[in-house]
């Protein structure tokens, strides 16, 4: 009988542990290019599923995801003895849904949003530069994500009141 290695080539994914799933985005983070992004590109899926969803339900989603990901990316984080590995991308994933609360439905509000927030999550504006620098493990993973999907929220919102 063969079983797959539980180690991804040198990546310190293991695909026994739940945690490890998701804190690298279902995977996507095990990109050899740009995982930040593979991660965020991976997180159109689950937006789309939901979009839909009443505002109070979308929300009460996002914030799971989030308590999830502290949990699910520090734990994956020691496990791989680094501070915020760039393979862990679960942060990148609900950075993204932040992004995209209360969107305007269609394809062109997506792609804005998700370059939208690939440019706040890339350049750390203050305070995310600050989050970054200051706060460690699991929430500090998840927490300079969430504040350039708040910056990025922002911007896509009064764009879209501008156009509205």
């Amino acid at each position: 009988m063969t079983t797959s290695p539980p180690e991804v080539a040198g990546s310190g994914f293991d695909w026994r542990r739940p945690g490890h799933w998701i804190a690298f985005g279902l995977g996507s983070g095990l990109s050899p290019w740009a995982p930040g992004t593979a991660g965020t590109l991976a997180a159109i899926p689950l937006y789309l599923a939901l979009a839909g969803l009443p505002l109070p339900w979308y929300l009460a989603a996002v914030v799971l995801a989030a308590l999830v990901g502290v949990r699910a990316c520090g734990t994956t984080a020691r496990d791989l003895g680094r501070g915020d590995p760039g393979a862990i991308v679960w942060d990148e994933v609900v950075g993204f849904l932040v992004t995209m609360t209360a969107a305007p439905p269609g394809w062109a509000w997506i792609i804005l949003g998700f370059a939208l927030f690939r440019l706040f999550d890339i350049w750390k504006p203050w305070p995310i530069r600050a989050l970054d620098a200051r706060v460690h493990g699991g929430l500090g993973i998840m927490l300079d994500d969430l504040a350039a999907g708040l910056l990025a929220w922002a911007l896509l919102q009064g764009i879209a009141r501008m156009l509205g």
